[in-house]
């Protein structure tokens, strides 16, 4: 039966936290991707108390101005990465690229850092939004100057590469402090319907009241201490110097702690209130740290709101960890609560006892990202071209508020975003033009006019089978034009080009001009707070 009629509770304020992707190059040999956000451009040092790598964020970001906290705040923090910002003053939207080695369907753990720390001199805390590839990931609030904000997210990307972006909302310039990717194994954490935004991870019983991270913990996972006098802590015996894995690769440090109750208490609960529309999994770390006597047991049941959760009754092993998670996921109930009972059985002499619990939201992914041939074919002539367009940075089409400049896509609710317009007018473009657009296979309209492209008209255009519109006019490009793309224009494509590049060939002839006709590209219509709680 739940224990259900004790009303004395301990209230913790609960963490949440954000996540952060990362680039290739830039991959220690554990796969992690570390950067400091905002230190000078030539900077990579090897923190003392983690042994990690950090970076400077030069080659993961186009934009944003390097900015450092104010010298009071930084004299009260000892973690470096947040003596340093960058800040984006200029755009809507700033993206981080991230491009780990594993690449896409691997299970990344992405953590994003803040502290304002007063790096602008105006007192001015800010809000605005964080975004994972298309989707929104958290909303950051800084409420004071000294505050540090955590954003974790499990996810796993359907591309190469991870794009993490900063949006302003109008209610302050966004920054980042710190950014950070671990690989995980790809069996714990498993969402398949979305990703996992952390909510909380705690450490029952801590016996140093520290954050524990790498190297403790081989994913650099962050510990928090948790606190209560409701409960009571108990830990291993001295010398006790392994606690074998669940899997889940949990730190020794962690694991040889735990919250258990007085031998005369049979149960242990704990809840808390949260949003009513999202679904959550619970993963709950356990180990007996005592060893048995021949009289003794430790048998006992968990109940969420009141059902049974395990269907079997736990009986922790000595000094072995044991992770149990829920696979479908917990709704709170009508009044937003989610209770946990850990209630001891008829057969228990002992108590019930945990280790450690995580928490974690699931985030839908909700939109889908541009067709992969597409978005890396624009990157590439990006690259390519050395382009500086200032909104052309993470997904090419997707959200549709932050289309990139020069570019019109297709949408439906059933495929991906494809590019169906590129104007290039105008930009400044060199050298041949670009085979990768021959990767871009639904384009239907194709700018390149009055740019300095060289070389001749190349036989891969003629094969965009949904080219209707190309203008090729004033560049340095010399004819002839290839016979295919000749019978195109002939048969209902509209083709602009240079006389030397035309040869023979009169403007009268259908499909094509020599004149100076405004280039039109077409617009495209768009086809369709947590509170944690303890029992006394």
């Amino acid at each position: 039966m739940v224990v259900s009629n004790h009303s004395l509770f301990a209230i913790l304020q609960g963490a949440s936290f954000l996540t952060v992707l990362v680039q290739a190059n830039h991959v220690d040999r554990t796969g992690f991707i570390s950067i400091d956000c905002g230190i000078s451009d030539v900077s990579i040092y090897i923190d003392e108390e983690t042994g990690i790598t950090y970076l400077s964020d030069t080659n993961f970001t186009d934009y944003g101005e390097n900015r450092e906290i104010s010298a009071s705040y930084k004299e009260e923090i000892n973690e470096q990465q947040f003596w340093n910002v960058r800040s984006f003053p200029e755009g809507t939207r700033n993206c981080y690229t991230l491009s780990p080695l594993e690449g896409k369907d691997t299970r990344y753990l992405i953590r994003a850092r803040f502290m304002y720390g007063n790096y602008d001199k105006r007192r001015q805390e800010p809000k605005f939004e964080l975004h994972i590839g298309v989707d929104l990931w958290d909303t950051v609030i800084i409420e004071s100057a000294d505050a540090v904000i955590n954003k974790e997210i499990i996810h796993v990307p359907s591309s190469d590469d991870i794009h993490i972006c900063l949006v302003n909302t109008g209610f302050g310039i966004p920054f980042i402090s710190v950014l950070e990717l671990r690989p995980l194994a790809s069996d714990i954490y498993v969402a398949d319907a979305g990703s996992l935004l952390l909510k909380g991870r705690y450490d029952f019983g801590s016996a140093t009241n520290k954050v524990i991270r790498y190297r403790d913990d081989v994913y650099d996972r962050l510990w928090s201490p948790l606190e209560t006098d409701k409960w009571t802590p108990t830990n291993t015996s001295l010398g006790v110097n392994n606690i074998s894995d669940s899997g889940y690769g949990l730190p020794l440090t962690v694991m040889s702690t735990a919250y258990t109750r007085n031998n005369s208490i049979r149960y242990m609960g704990i809840w808390w209130t949260l949003d009513r529309n999202l679904r959550y999994f619970f993963y709950l770390h356990f180990a007996e740290l005592v060893k048995l006597q021949m009289n003794e047991s430790r048998e006992f049941n968990i109940y969420m709101n009141g059902d049974l959760w395990y269907d079997i009754p736990l009986i922790p092993t000595y000094l072995v960890a044991d992770t149990l998670c829920g696979t479908k996921g917990s709704k709170p109930d009508h009044e937003g609560k989610i209770e946990i009972w850990f209630n001891a059985t008829e057969n228990s002499t002992l108590p019930p006892l945990v280790n450690a619990l995580e928490y974690y939201a699931l985030q839908k992914n909700s939109r889908q990202e541009t067709y992969e041939k597409d978005a890396n074919a624009i990157r590439n002539i990006k690259l390519e071209h050395e382009l500086k367009f200032r909104n052309w940075q993470g997904d090419p089409c997707s959200p549709q508020a932050y289309l990139w400049d020069g570019l019109n896509c297709s949408y439906s609710d059933n495929n991906p975003p494809r590019i169906i317009s590129l104007n290039l007018s105008s930009s400044g473009l060199k050298g041949e033009i670009s085979p990768y657009i021959a990767d871009k296979t639904m384009l239907q309209y194709l700018d390149l006019s009055n740019n300095s492209l060289t070389g001749t008209v190349p036989e891969f255009l003629a094969q965009l089978s949904f080219l209707r519109v190309l203008n090729i006019k004033e560049n340095n490009l010399s004819g002839p034009i290839p016979p295919a793309l000749l019978e195109r224009s002939k048969n209902g494509l509209s083709l602009s080009a240079d006389a030397n590049v035309i040869g023979n060939e009169t403007s009268s002839s259908p499909g094509y001009s020599r004149g100076k006709n405004k280039f039109v590209v077409p617009l495209v219509a768009l086809v369709r707070g947590i509170s944690l709680h303890f029992v006394s």
